[in-house]
């Protein structure tokens, strides 16, 4: 599971680059290289909120299909209705009138929710990693120690690097122990702010 927006160890490892900065120059500097992706992928939390978030997104589109299944219905109707008359006929019939106003607004309002829901996903990713992003801090500075390393690279910014020097599948292990599972709960939004979270 890879978050679409976070880099949960971004923060780490610039600290760590900031650490090795004031190492002397000449000195020889140990590299070592964690892959964010595989990180996420395979460990016990980065699997237990990628299939949380699948199924709270399984559960906000059976909302979101509930909700527009009337205005589809009332759209068909509308335009079965309709097709045989003219623009000007359907403007001197009120009560057709009114009901085209009235599933323009549910339509708007659906496309309103809809995007509520799309940002709530997005706040329940974050809160879920909150904690990850913690733990992935400890462990990397456990590994970081332990390999007596001065700089830390993600696999991503690499176009090569040996098998010798990636240390993700130490912060995997580590990252098992310290922190197997997170909750991951739906954030609801409050109707008419698509920001905040509710609290």
């Amino acid at each position: 599971m890879k978050p679409s927006s976070l880099n949960p160890l971004a923060i780490f490892v610039a600290a760590v680059a900031l650490m090795a900065a004031s190492a002397p120059a000449m000195a020889q500097q140990t590299i070592i290289v964690i892959n964010e992706e595989r990180i996420l992928r395979e460990s016990l939390v980065g699997q237990h909120i990628g299939e949380r978030l699948i199924a709270i997104s399984q559960e906000v589109e059976s909302e979101l299909l509930a909700l527009r299944a009337p205005i589809d219905a009332e759209a068909e109707r509308l335009n079965a209705e309709t097709e045989p008359l003219t623009q000007e006929a359907v403007q001197q019939r009120p009560d057709l009138m009114q009901r085209i106003q009235a599933v323009s607004l549910q339509a708007q309002q659906f496309e309103a929710t809809r995007q509520r829901f799309s940002n709530e996903m997005g706040a329940t990713e974050q809160a879920a990693m909150r904690p990850v992003l913690e733990a992935l801090q400890a462990v990397l500075q456990e590994v970081v120690t332990a390999r007596n390393a001065d700089i830390v690279m993600d696999r991503g910014s690499l176009v090569y690097s040996g098998p010798a020097v990636d240390a993700s599948a130490d912060v995997i292990a580590l990252l098992n122990e310290r922190l197997p599972s997170v909750p991951v709960n739906r954030v609801r939004l409050p109707q008419g702010d698509a920001s905040q979270p509710q609290q």
